[in-house]
């Protein structure tokens, strides 16, 4: 049975129990570790083991003020086991010239993007939020994941 989008939003924000979220096998989050290259941390109540990083590697400033990272500019990536393995939602912030290798990069690896947007005016550079969501093993998703956050260095080194 696939689990609809509504579901997976109300599962991962902590709105259901986690007698939902304990269905599947245990989730291996050192794998999910080294498959992403990121030390996440579960949240226990919620069922969710989740990854995050920064985005410190350009300064952004909105309206004239130098915005810190932890002001909103964190990537991360949020997954939990299902019935069938695991799923995971996550949001990825980046720069324009970012968005579409990235995105590309997500949809080919079986990812979903389920939403492009920014929160800021008058920010430069221009900050967007990408949105993933995705269903398959752990593995298969982590990897998917690394992929992702790999393009984005990738592009950040060709033009810092």
């Amino acid at each position: 049975m696939k689990i609809q989008k509504w579901l997976v939003a109300g599962i991962l924000s902590g709105i259901f129990s986690t007698t939902v979220l304990s269905a599947g096998e245990k989730l291996e989050t050192a794998r999910i570790d080294e498959l992403t290259g990121l030390k996440g941390k579960m949240n226990e109540k919620e069922g969710v083991y989740k990854v995050t990083f920064p985005r410190d590697d350009v300064k952004i400033a909105v309206d004239g003020w130098t915005m810190p990272p932890f002001m909103g500019l964190g990537t991360w990536a949020a997954f939990t086991e299902t019935k069938s393995g695991a799923m995971v939602m996550g949001d990825t912030v980046l720069f324009e010239d970012e968005v579409n290798p990235v995105m590309s990069i997500a949809l080919d690896n079986g990812l979903s993007v389920t939403a492009l947007h920014n929160h800021f005016f008058f920010d430069q550079p221009k900050v967007y939020f990408m949105h993933i969501e995705g269903e398959g093993t752990a593995e298969q998703l982590a990897g998917a994941v690394r992929k992702v956050y790999d393009k984005i260095k990738e592009v950040r080194a060709a033009n810092a």
